[in-house]
């Protein structure tokens, strides 16, 4: 638990990737209480600088002895740079709260979405994990459903944009786009296959069962953090040329009927939701209108007609904030009321 102090001295380690600089704006824009900031990357990057309220802070490689002194440290390295540094960033005396893979099913560690289980912070051990960027904007949506009417079934298929994977896969969807209206051949690095004007059915490593790693991710994460392993859960993740903000449709099914305009009501009164549906005026949520934002933004709510207790909704996101960045400064910030 931190201690509690008016000023907290704040770590960012994977500071220099795209989430790592979102974690750093966010900090400053939502004016979290930073004493100090200690910015840590790979050696390629030490010796650079990130702006910090109109300061200069440098970044600094990670050693064995560098979280002494630091509170809070958010990190966003990647799952093996976490299951190796986390621990020794607790046993410094530092609370960690990871955007990586690596703890996120850990019986040991919550799963946290601040709108959905702010409670499961009362129990951490030292480190929180921060849940999958689609699994965030979905479970804000889902529970103040599940609270009304009990989720029975959920059918997802997500649309996600580029910079889920990160800076390298943002700089080959523009440079595949230039080449292709330039009438060049196109380079395929990131990605298997051209995601320029493409669709890849395809996020994270294949398993056994035919589905992906992100896929099995938004399953058991949701169930975690709802705390409801009775959902019957299944996803498609599709990888699409957005380069930020990513959508998803939902098909929910539930044990009490609801109509289209109780879940706008419902989730109209929910934390961290926009509801901006009105299809006959082509009001419905684009990624490219909500890109910098932190709200989750829900739209196309309408019945299902093929089912007793069905509804259809459409959920978009910017996944650098409140899929990664945003949602870990929350908890952050939920760490520093409970003390």
């Amino acid at each position: 638990m931190l201690k509690k102090k008016g000023k907290y001295i704040v770590a960012v380690v994977g500071a220099t990737g795209a989430v790592g600089n979102e974690m750093v704006a966010t900090l400053e824009g939502r004016d979290f209480p930073v004493g100090s900031l200690r910015l840590f990357a790979s050696e390629r990057s030490e010796g650079k600088h990130l702006k910090f309220r109109d300061t200069d802070v440098s970044v600094e490689t990670l050693n064995e002895n560098c979280f002494r002194g630091i509170d809070i440290a958010l990190f966003s390295a990647g799952a093996e740079r976490s299951r190796i540094w986390a621990p020794i960033a607790v046993k410094s005396g530092c609370v960690v709260v990871d955007n990586s893979s690596q703890w996120r099913m850990d019986p040991e560690v919550p799963l946290v979405v601040p709108e959905v289980n702010p409670d499961d912070l009362k129990w951490h051990k030292g480190i929180i994990a921060n849940p999958n960027c689609s699994t965030i904007q979905m479970v804000v949506v889902l529970k103040p459903i599940h609270d009304v009417a009990k989720i029975k079934r959920v059918v997802v298929t997500t649309f996600q944009s580029v910079s889920g994977t990160g800076q390298k896969a943002m700089d080959e969807l523009l440079k595949q786009t230039t080449d292709l209206l330039n009438f060049k051949e196109i380079t395929c690095n990131v990605y298997p296959h051209q995601i320029a004007f493409n669709v890849l059915p395809h996020i994270d490593k294949f398993l056994d069962n035919g589905y992906t790693k992100e896929e099995m991710k938004m399953v058991n994460e949701t169930r975690k953090i709802i705390g409801d392993n009775s959902i019957r859960i299944t996803a498609t993740t599709v990888r699409v040329p957005v380069f930020r903000g990513h959508s998803e449709s939902v098909n929910i099914e539930t044990e009490k009927k609801l109509t289209a305009n109780e879940v706008r009501a419902i989730l109209s009164e929910a934390p961290g939701i926009v509801v901006f549906d009105a299809p006959h005026k082509n009001v419905y949520p684009l990624p490219v209108s909500i890109a910098g934002t932190d709200e989750t933004y829900v739209g196309r709510i309408r019945e299902d007609e093929s089912i007793e207790n069905g509804i259809n909704i459409w959920i978009v996101a910017d996944n650098l904030r409140k899929g990664a960045a945003l949602n870990t400064v929350q908890i952050a910030e939920r760490l520093v009321e409970m003390t």
